[in-house]
């Protein structure tokens, strides 16, 4: 897939209505500082279309991002932000929850786990309220880079273990600073897109 251009469309807040269009998209959900908007910008091939930040829960409504004129990345916000005010982060989670069983639209939802860490509860949770609403996650471990090669596979099979994942539920590696994983990603919603 060769994305030509990338635009931010429509930004939702947690009362804003969510727009309506018949047009696939691919969400993305993660942990707060997992990398969501690197990943995001890396597919995009742009450098700040998706703010990233230094200071987590940046990202506190659901972006559209219209890819090609023919379908959506939507970045969720992230979740598990622990200095956030409880009635804030339950916002977010209705917000989500509300994405979720009212997109019409919605072919995949990509999971992104640091690849350093076993999941969280939190991930966990996500990973199974994911599978709840009748979808099926990808993962995408990200953070490649941040470990040394010899440790991937060891890595990949914690996260795999740690949200109880099945051996054909698909998983992806990924690193913002080498782009590594992008072209097999790009390449998995190339064939989500065809089986709309």
């Amino acid at each position: 897939m060769l994305i030509k251009n990338a635009e931010l469309e429509t930004v939702c807040g947690v009362t804003s209505r969510f727009p309506v269009h018949t047009q696939p998209e691919i969400a993305f959900a993660g942990k707060s500082n997992v990398g969501k908007s690197s990943l995001i910008n890396g597919l995009m091939n742009r450098k700040s279309l998706a703010r990233t930040s230094a200071q987590p829960g940046k990202t506190q409504t659901i972006n559209y991002y219209h890819i090609n004129q023919s379908f959506y990345f939507v970045d969720l916000p992230g979740y598990g932000f622990t200095t956030a005010a409880v009635n804030v982060r339950q916002s977010w989670g209705r917000m989500i929850e509300r994405y979720l069983k009212m997109s019409d639209q919605l072919k995949a939802i990509f999971l992104l786990i640091d690849i350093r860490h076993d999941p969280s509860a939190n991930d966990k949770q996500m990973f199974d309220w994911i599978v709840a609403q009748g979808y099926e996650p990808v993962i995408i471990a990200t953070k490649l880079d941040k470990i040394k090669r010899s440790q991937v596979q060891k890595q990949v099979s914690a996260v795999r273990k740690g949200l109880g994942m099945y051996d054909e539920e698909k998983l992806f590696t990924y690193s913002a600073l080498t782009k590594q994983g992008r072209e097999e990603i790009l390449q998995y919603i190339d064939l989500l897109l065809d089986a709309k």
